[in-house]
């Protein structure tokens, strides 16, 4: 069965892998290849996500990571964004691991951290056209709120993410 923990410095070759696949998995269709390789280099290199491992509250949580016999099979990370508010910022699986239970335990233990700090609601971002996020954050109770570009992205790029919001 797998645990979810708070990611170590020696998990970020993992985490870094696992949102690369993840990415190459989840985009090339939705997303222009130089915006996700602007994201990669950004967030997912081994100095950035070493840089982020350390939980900096109330901002950022920490990366937590849900392990299985001894491998790192998914991350994600939250924080709030203003008092009583809090963002899931990053949830990835490796992606031979999908629908498994592994995002839903991910989701619950950051779900966990931002309500300790006080959250009543929790945001979400997904990119349009992401046919596995959108279900999978519709069937915990989210609801689409809206759209914004896509973190990161440029105009020109057209990409577009949806706005999910619940109470928690």
């Amino acid at each position: 069965m797998a645990e979810v923990r708070a990611a170590r410095e020696d998990d970020v070759p993992s985490i870094v892998g696992i949102c690369t696949r993840a990415y190459a998995a989840t985009y090339p269709q939705i997303l222009p290849a130089g915006y996700l390789d602007r994201m990669i280099a950004e967030f997912y290199t081994s100095e950035q996500v070493a840089k982020r491992i350390a939980p900096a509250p109330p901002d950022w949580l920490g990366y937590q990571v849900a392990e299985q016999d001894g491998r790192v099979l998914g991350t994600a990370a939250g924080g709030l964004t203003a008092p009583g508010v809090g963002e899931l910022f990053v949830i990835y699986l490796e992606p031979s691991e999908r629908g498994q239970g592994l995002g839903s335990l991910l989701l619950d233990r950051i779900t966990e951290q931002i309500r300790e700090l006080g959250a009543t609601e929790m945001w979400v971002a997904a990119v349009v056209g992401n046919e596995l996020a959108l279900p999978f954050y519709e069937a915990r109770g989210f609801t689409r709120a809206g759209k914004r570009r896509a973190a990161g992205s440029r105009e020109e790029e057209n990409a577009w993410s949806w706005l999910l919001h619940r109470p928690i």
